[in-house]
């Protein structure tokens, strides 16, 4: 079966989706031709088999006329994903949008991206198949979305970022393409350095701009990771944290879930008001805490207060970072003093902040380490059905003797 359809006179753009799609599975078939058919049923006649995931509408062609199949072809055909090439322009994002295109690539494109799209359309295409939410194929909460996994400290220098950026990591490896990760630090954010990305655009520009009415155009305004995951990182300036209300990072969060599988949020120290407006949507919360008192006497306040706000989310998944048993605390202590039981112990590693500075997460560079057990482990806590498989307490038999 031809999974993937391209129809362009273009020889140079053939050539760089077929290098893009070369070690996928399945193949492509191109039409080479500058004109489309009346419909897509003249097209799908022409193919053996069951009809393809992705149909890429390639330079060469009327961007009118690829509009209107991409219409016709989301009508009659709605599990099959439609990606146009064309210079993106504020209009034509909108009238794309409004017929069914799955996304918009630029015609210069190089085969990087070209497989980044096209795979993420692949999982849009399996989604529908399945009758869910294009992006949300196997989403645990199909009703309301993906799961929005807000990681939390109230003290900051625990290794938070460090934590989410290896969770983020390991869920794409789970849900490749289904997953972003918004940094919500918005004056000290250092998701950007940590995942080694040079952002065009930041999530003031995705919540002040055209991109907040849009969820498509918000999609633009992503970056890809070579993780096969998006990040939306934190302003360049500190200042413009003033400018993102409470209220933006909601309708964020709103858009996101809905286009996403997971959802990671790397939060501010304490409990702000962006932070409170995370709380108030995400479906998890990982709280990280190290092994000192001033970070675990933080952990349990902060539980405290969001019990009484009743802000806690339906699912609690607390890790104790850089566990050292030459700490002079025990877990037992840990866990007595915060009043719940630790479910994933992080152990001290030289590595693992020498990652983060490199820019390479360690689950993403699969280095053997004392620490990535531990992110394993908490990766692990999000597939689907987790909560309904029999479980040891693994809390009780941490790394920490």
């Amino acid at each position: 079966m031809s999974r993937f359809i391209l129809i362009t006179p273009d020889t140079d753009f053939e050539r760089r989706v077929r290098s893009a799609t070369a070690g996928m599975s399945g193949s492509l078939q191109w039409f080479q031709a500058d004109y489309l058919p009346e419909g897509p049923q003249d097209i799908l006649s022409q193919l053996l088999g069951e009809p393809p995931e992705v149909l890429i509408l390639g330079p060469g062609l009327d961007v009118t006329d690829s509009l209107k199949h991409a219409s016709l072809l989301d009508l009659q055909f709605p599990e099959i994903s439609v990606v146009l090439a064309a210079e993106q322009t504020p209009e034509l994002v909108l009238a794309a949008m409004r017929a069914g295109v799955r996304d918009i690539l630029s015609p210069a494109a190089e085969a990087d991206g070209i497989r980044v799209m096209v795979e993420r359309a692949s999982l849009a295409a399996a989604g529908r198949r399945r009758g869910l939410a294009p992006s949300a194929a196997e989403s645990p909460d199909q009703a309301s979305g993906g799961r929005i996994i807000a990681v939390m400290s109230p003290k900051g220098g625990v290794g938070k970022t460090t934590v989410a950026t290896n969770l983020a990591v390991g869920l794409g490896a789970m849900a490749p393409m289904g997953v972003v990760i918004v940094d919500l630090d918005l004056q000290f954010g250092d998701v950007a350095s940590g995942l080694l990305l040079e952002p065009e655009h930041t999530i003031t520009d995705a919540v002040l701009g055209p991109a907040s009415q849009d969820s498509m155009v918000l999609k633009t305004y992503l970056s890809v990771h070579p993780a096969s995951i998006y990040a939306l990182c934190a302003p360049r300036n500190p200042v413009e944290m003033d400018r993102i209300k409470a209220e933006h990072v909601t309708n964020l969060l709103e858009q996101l879930r809905h286009e996403f599988q997971y959802v990671v949020i790397d939060t501010a120290p304490g409990l702000g008001e962006h932070v409170l407006a995370a709380l108030e949507q995400a479906t998890d919360a990982v709280w990280v805490c190290g092994m000192d008192i001033p970070s675990i006497r933080g952990l349990r306040t902060g539980l405290g207060v969001l019990d009484e706000l009743q802000l806690l989310p339906q699912h609690r998944h607390v890790v104790l970072n850089m566990a050292d048993p030459k700490s002079g605390l025990r877990l037992p202590d840990v866990e007595a003093t915060i009043g719940v039981p630790v479910d994933v112990a992080i152990p001290r590693s030289k590595t693992l902040p020498f990652s983060t500075n490199k820019g390479v997460p360690l689950l993403q560079d699969n280095r053997r380490d004392s620490a990535t057990k531990g992110l394993r482990s908490l990766v692990e806590r999000f597939k689907p059905n987790w909560d309904e498989r029999t479980h040891k307490q693994l809390h009780r038999r941490a790394v920490v003797r």
